[in-house]
């Protein structure tokens, strides 16, 4: 068997510790374990005196063949702790005694994170508790890869939890790999919580046999809908001209994932059944999701910099995760359509249920089909009032089953992701040789109105830096007092400038998509004579 265990000691663990290190450091070393790096990382760990938190990794068993459990023994350095794994049929009892002393002086209790004796090999999905703030506490499993496994593991977690019923825990959080846990310290102790977990981690079941509800939604699309390509253009204008993924952002999905045409791009998302794996991405419901079969796993980046501007349920990927955005707002997905409505916070209808204001769930199967832009305006006006309602299939999510489909298409699935990665490079190649791997920012321009304002004459000028996105005046214009002069685009944000006065636009002093410094006037008002 494999066990494994990470610390990070407090200041005044540190004396305690000390001899069930050294006592552990023997051990490892008769049994042939990375002996110097076992010594600095044990070192480093124990120089470690300001962390409030001690972080530990568990043991999450999954069995596996002999074979890959022996080839998994490592010690590794990580975040400035120990991670060891060592075969349990090699351990001498006095390695036993320091590991069990080590839990007493974290936990104040041996647990028996060391088994021995005859058993199945396994590997370890390492768990890692974080502070998060005074009331929280992150819970994360292995590494950071997209693992539907660790996906399953989590939701064992929280299921487990949701049963237990401890009192103190006020909210479960899940992600794609990891849990927050929100509790209330007075009524239960972050000590109290950690013995907790580790006794949720050694009550879970096997994840290999887990099935989980999932439900198959069915979603219109319009695709590369005129709301995106307005987005993209406003982005072009004021954010930035040159980024490659402009002015299309499937070109961009084609070129960077190896595909021949646009209608490749499309056949690979429409075939795909997006699983939800999270819930509130970017507000109100949105889901993050990605393909069950990894060939349909479109890769890409996100904006650098983020648009300030995103239409509302815009469907966009980012990485290998696809969102719904919930909201207008920001974001930084490449956008490939629109659909319907995430959140219906007035009205309940079939999808949307009492105290459930949102439409997805956790392990629902995302299809979509496509639909004009027209078509895609009625459904909106329908569907939050109940008029329509969507084609959803209740079916079951079997991990056995996902895995066995995995190992089967394991070539297929290789090649893909081969070709994947050398378009991936080959984009970032050609990024290099045009100069688009660096963001270069424009210098805002200076003050050029440097001449002093003559009488009834009255300057309007941004508060913030930013870039100038909309100029709908124009010399000789005539303005009324609170008029929108100006609109910047800043921080995410678009802020409009009024006139302060009713009057005559006398001169205008900046352009559409330039950059802009704080105290810049853009517009000087000649003040209309009373009367």
């Amino acid at each position: 068997m494999l066990v494994g265990l990470l610390v990070q000691t407090q200041h005044q663990q540190q004396q305690q510790a000390k001899p069930f290190i050294n006592k552990a450091f023997d051990g490892l070393a008769r049994v042939g374990l990375a002996f110097g790096l076992f010594d600095h990382c044990l070192q480093r760990g124990l120089r470690v005196a300001e962390h409030r938190l001690v972080e530990f990794v568990l043991v999450a068993k999954m069995p596996v063949d002999r074979a890959t459990a022996e080839a998994g023994l490592f010690g590794n350095h990580r975040q400035g702790g120990l991670r060891v794994a060592v075969a349990a049929e090699q351990l001498e009892g006095r390695l036993d005694d320091a590991l069990a002393g080590l839990f007493r002086v974290f936990f104040g209790s041996s647990h028996a994170v060391v088994q021995t004796g005859a058993c199945a090999p396994v590997v370890l999905v390492p768990v890692v508790y974080r502070a998060s703030g005074d009331d929280n506490i992150l819970i994360e499993y292995g590494e950071q890869v997209l693992d539907l496994a660790l996906r399953f593991r989590v939701h064992a977690l929280m299921e487990w939890l949701q049963q237990a019923r401890p009192e103190g825990i006020l909210q479960l959080t899940p992600g794609i790999r990891s849990l927050q846990v929100n509790y209330d310290n007075l009524r239960l102790p972050q000590a109290q919580l950690l013995q907790l977990l580790q006794q949720a981690e050694r009550a879970l079941p096997a994840i290999d046999d887990m099935q989980v509800p999932s439900r198959i939604v069915h979603l219109p699309i319009s695709w590369d809908d005129p709301q995106c390509r307005l987005a993209i253009e406003k982005y072009m204008q004021s954010v930035r001209s040159d980024a490659p993924w402009c002015p299309s952002n499937l070109e961009f999905i084609r070129r960077i994932n190896g595909l021949t045409d646009l209608e490749a791009v499309q056949k690979i998302f429409f075939d795909a059944s997006y699983m939800v794996l999270g819930l509130g991405d970017v507000y109100l419901g949105a889901p993050v999701a990605t393909p069950v079969d990894p060939r349909h796993r479109l890769v890409t980046t996100k904006y650098n910099p983020a648009r300030t501007w995103t239409p509302e349920n815009a469907v966009g990927i980012g990485g290998a995760y696809l969102c719904v955005y919930g909201m207008e707002g920001p974001g930084g997905y490449q956008f490939v359509g629109r659909t319907l409505q995430m959140w219906n916070t007035w009205q309940q209808t079939a999808e949307f249920r009492e105290g459930a204001p949102w439409l997805l769930r956790f392990f629902d199967q995302l299809r979509f089909y496509p639909v004009s832009h027209e078509e895609l305006m009625q459904w909106r006006e329908d569907f939050p009032r109940g008029r329509v309602s969507l084609k959803i299939e209740e079916t079951r999510f079997s991990l056995r089953d996902y895995n066995a489909f995995l190992e089967r298409e394991a070539d297929s699935i290789a090649a893909f992701k081969a070709g994947q990665q050398a378009a991936f490079e080959a984009e970032r190649e050609r990024w290099a040789a045009a100069g688009q791997d660096l963001l270069l920012t424009e210098e805002p321009g200076a003050d050029v109105e440097d001449a002093p304002l003559g009488e009834g004459e009255h300057a309007v000028f941004s508060s913030v830096p930013g870039s100038l996105w909309q100029l709908p005046v124009s010399v000789g214009q005539q303005v009324s007092a609170g008029d929108t002069l100006a609109i910047i685009e800043s921080m995410k944000m678009e802020i409009p400038l009024h006139s302060p006065v009713s009057g005559e636009v006398l001169r205008v002093l900046c352009e559409p998509g330039k950059a802009l410094s704080p105290g810049q006037v853009l517009v000087v008002i000649r003040e209309a004579l009373a009367g």
